[in-house]
């Protein structure tokens, strides 16, 4: 009788925090007095302070980072970092697609890497550099350019550490520093100018448009209340009467060149009608658009 082969059973691992691709991959050594203004993406990010100190801002907060912090930015969460004009900072920013539902434990987290974690961030990092060319410390360059000279597996082992990492910090609980103790004030204060400003930007690229408040504050993840009460702070007005003063600050212009009648004007700028156009003409300048019109020509 001939022997049976028994079958064996396959067990599929289970992969709980699995990194797919990688978009960028810097070691940035800031001057004193470096700032990026921003910037929001559908990916996730850590940004790890490998010296000195630096000021980030996500979304509506602001944090200041030590040495040995990390920060995680969820994707499309607004942010951005200032060095603190004291101390020029050594900074280690990696973005990564990250689909596994646990990714999700990261959002709004700092932490304060222990000596076994920074291990493997350093693992991560000398295989980046020998799988990648530079420039490595380029903020306007996130493109991966692959070495034809990369030893076997060192982009297999950016992935398994990167997965390491995300592990550990999810497992060691105890090494984490919650954001409430790295909230800063001043840097809030700061962050909120900066949105501020770049509402207004944004406001007058679409000054053209007809553009709504709920499109101001989403294109900047606030909530309406909060873009509200920033913004009226900051200006002393409301975000809507901004906008409107704007266009008419731009009608002003083009009724000084002479070259549209007012119906085009209204037309240009998004007004229902040239008559919607006159009445808020006056109730801006208190001076309808003829009257505008013949004021500049006695100036003339």
């Amino acid at each position: 009788m001939k022997g049976t082969i028994t079958p064996f059973a396959r067990t599929r691992l289970h992969d709980s925090l699995s990194v797919k691709e990688l978009i960028s991959f810097h070691y940035f050594e800031f001057s004193k007095d470096f700032a990026f203004e921003g910037e929001k993406h559908d990916f996730w990010e850590f940004v790890y302070v490998d010296k000195g100190e630096l000021d980030v801002f996500a979304d509506t907060e602001g944090y200041r980072l030590r040495q040995g912090d990390m920060i995680f930015h969820k994707p499309n969460e607004f942010h951005g970092v200032w060095a603190n004009k004291k101390v020029a900072p050594n900074v280690i920013i990696l973005s990564f697609v990250c689909r596994s539902k646990e990714i999700a434990f990261f959002e709004n987290k700092i932490f304060t890497l222990n000596e076994k974690q920074k291990e493997i961030l350093a693992q991560i990092m000398k295989n980046g550099f020998a799988a990648f060319s530079p420039p490595f410390d380029d903020p306007r360059d996130h493109t991966l350019h692959r070495r034809p000279d990369a030893p076997i597996g060192s982009e297999q082992l950016i992935r398994i550490y990167l997965e390491m990492l995300l592990i550990r910090l999810r497992n060691d609980g105890d090494a984490l520093a919650g954001r409430e103790q790295r909230l800063s004030g001043s840097i809030k204060r700061r962050s909120e100018e900066d949105l501020v400003n770049r509402m207004c930007d944004y406001m007058a690229q679409h000054v053209y448009d007809d553009v709504r408040l709920e499109q101001i504050y989403k294109q900047f993840n606030l909530s309406k209340s909060h873009a509200l009460s920033i913004f009226k702070a900051a200006r002393g007005v409301g975000i809507m009467k901004y906008y409107r003063d704007l266009k008419i600050q731009h009608a002003k212009s083009i009724i000084r060149t002479e070259q549209h009648t007012f119906t085009e004007i209204a037309e240009m700028l998004r007004y229902s009608s040239v008559h919607s156009f006159s009445r808020h003409f006056k109730s801006i300048t208190d001076m309808s658009p003829s009257e505008y019109l013949r004021t500049v020509m006695a100036k003339i």
